[in-house]
């Protein structure tokens, strides 16, 4: 397995690439790829990067596969120069600023998760539900999760680990990891509002570099919300890059 740096910043777009696409079963490795999952939010309906391609043609193609979802376009340091402002220029606006944060996993020292929390893998249908609901509410997903358990049950790549953390029971937090490139990737990190501020995510986040290392695997990658980054820096994630995310008029 190839050795990176947190500094490496293609291999961590690669792997975000791959991971939502895999909500849609699209190529993350063309030009323009694309993913609509038809749920709505931003997130989960999109173009995550433009390469060689003219921005306009690219606009028109985009909205061929994504017109009538609510989509955004990820900026990130895998785009053509100048994509941001382009868009910008054809009435886009941005929404989102991401920061691209990475760790070694061999730097991170194992830390005991809260006493009564217990994690567990997430891997039987009929725990699904549970799981997408817990991070629905958190994470702005609306209405119901129906659509949300359908996408993840027929997610394309089966290398994606679903950390659940419970208590009494009751699953309170949660924490994806993707394992599908030589680097781990995680997301839907999300803790129930009346649990938080006792550490779940953190424990999760940390289970998921102990599974990260456990694989031979050497960085974990986030895009990290403003609420999440001062906990992941308190674990030892950096800040590398930044993605921006835009939403075009219709």
């Amino acid at each position: 397995m190839t050795t990176y740096s947190i500094h490496d910043l293609e291999p961590q777009l690669a792997a975000n690439r791959r991971y939502w696409c895999g909500w849609a079963g699209t190529d993350p490795d063309t030009d323009l790829p694309t993913y609509r999952t038809d749920i709505a939010h931003p997130l989960l309906n999109g173009v995550l990067r433009v390469r060689d391609l003219p921005l306009d043609e690219a606009i028109t193609e985009a909205r061929k596969h994504l017109t009538g979802s609510h989509w955004g376009w990820w900026v990130g340091a895998d785009s053509d120069e100048g994509t941001a402002e382009g868009l910008l220029d054809r009435g886009a606006k941005q929404i989102a600023d991401m920061p691209v944060m990475a760790v070694d996993v061999t730097t991170v020292a194992e830390v005991d998760a809260p006493s009564d929390l217990r994690i567990r893998h997430v891997a039987d249908p009929s725990e699904m539900r549970e799981y997408v609901g817990a991070y629905a509410g958190p994470l702005g997903l609306p209405g119901d999760p129906g659509l949300a358990v359908d996408r993840e049950l027929n997610f394309a790549y089966p290398d994606v680990v679903r950390l659940a953390g419970t208590i009494d029971g009751r699953t309170v937090g949660t924490c994806t990891l993707s394992l599908g490139t030589d680097i781990g990737a995680l997301y839907c990190i999300a803790t129930d509002p009346d649990f938080r501020r006792r550490g779940i995510a953190t424990a999760l986040t940390r289970e998921a570099l102990r599974l990260t290392r456990a694989s031979g695997r050497q960085i974990v990658t986030l895009q990290a919300s403003s609420e999440g980054e001062p906990v992941y820096r308190q674990i030892g994630f950096e800040t590398v890059a930044r993605y921006r995310l835009y939403q075009l008029p219709e």
